[in-house]
């Protein structure tokens, strides 16, 4: 009864949120709020999606830009090729992100610790190199892109992606949330604590991080599909920027990586900081800001946001919240 009840509420608080979102693009006229938090749901996706490996199995990824390039060129590829709309290559960039994801985990995911971090790195170096020299979608000079019509009850393109991006963002917590509380997060738990002991015990590990890298890679690669119409343009150097691979590790710190909602409110809480100050100082402190907190946080709540909150609130890793 009481993970009924809890399903409930999560699910009747998704549905507050998107008409919340909703409501808002049709009320509100100044379209910088929409700027701005296309950007903040942007990195909650991909804090939650990074979380799904790299806090749940414990294998820290730093090819969170990888994954978002291959998102944003293969929409540039899709929508120059056959003109396809925003749906179709948010669902292509999904497939893409997964292939990649399975073809990276069978490469990196036997490799541990430091090994595995430097592999994704290195993943992310490769991809970026090759797009710079395909000419089909720009290369290093990058690419200018004309939107096509916004599509009801939007008035503006902006608004659109932004209710686009809300959509998705709940779709990441939501399948965060399904495996948080499933026999995969449990498992995934396991190995994280101790893969040789979880292996000993009979948990089918390499299969587990496999799962996770291509559901991880699929949010990330989904997610980036819209920037390039967000932006109307795009270009290696922007779409592989090593910022979103810090930028998701750091929220997820900050907010805890052991529950769902630690990397939504890390997201939130540092997204929303470095907006307002890239309204009122320069965009140029962001990384200063997310240095200074992600220190912060490390040493005075290194379980995060969510650490703080669990004694008060009962958040449990494997719990039904």
């Amino acid at each position: 009864m009481n993970k009924r009840s809890h399903s409930i509420a999560f699910w009747a608080g998704i549905a507050v949120f998107l008409v919340a979102v909703l409501s808002m693009t049709q009320i509100v006229r100044n379209e910088y709020p929409f700027f701005a938090g296309y950007v903040i749901l942007q990195f909650i996706a991909l804090a939650v999606a990074w979380t799904i490996l790299g806090g749940y199995a414990g294998y820290v990824n730093f090819g969170t830009n990888a994954f978002f390039g291959v998102g944003v060129y293969t929409a540039v590829a899709l929508f120059k090729a056959t003109g396809a709309p925003l749906v179709v290559q948010i669902a292509a960039a999904a497939v893409v992100g997964m292939l990649l994801g399975f073809g990276v985990g069978l490469l990196t995911l036997r490799m541990r610790g430091i090994f595995f971090s430097i592999a994704t790195i290195a993943l992310a170096i490769i991809i970026e190199t090759f797009v710079m020299n395909w000419r089909f979608v720009g290369g290093a000079a990058g690419i200018q892109l004309q939107r096509p019509p916004v599509m009801a009850p939007f008035d503006s393109y902006v608004k659109m992606l932004f209710f686009v991006q809300a959509v998705l963002v709940v779709i990441a917590v939501g399948i965060a949330r399904y495996i948080q509380n499933s026999r995969m997060g449990r498992g995934l738990q396991a190995l994280r604590d101790d893969e040789l002991a979880a292996e000993c015990t009979g948990v089918p590990t390499l299969k587990l991080k496999l799962v996770a890298c291509m559901i991880s890679g699929a949010l990330m690669s989904a997610v980036g599909a819209p920037a390039a119409m967000y932006l109307q343009y795009a270009d290696p150097s922007s779409a592989f920027n090593l910022t979103y691979s810090v930028s998701a590790l750091a929220m997820s710190l900050i907010g805890g990586t052991a529950h769902w909602i630690g990397p939504v409110l890390g997201a939130i809480l540092l997204g929303s900081t470095q907006q307002f100050l890239a309204v009122t100082i320069s965009s140029e402190v962001n990384v200063l800001v997310l240095g200074i907190m992600l220190v912060l946080f490390v040493v005075g709540a290194p379980k995060g946001i969510i650490g703080l909150l669990r004694p008060r609130y009962r958040l449990r890793a494997g719990g039904k919240q």
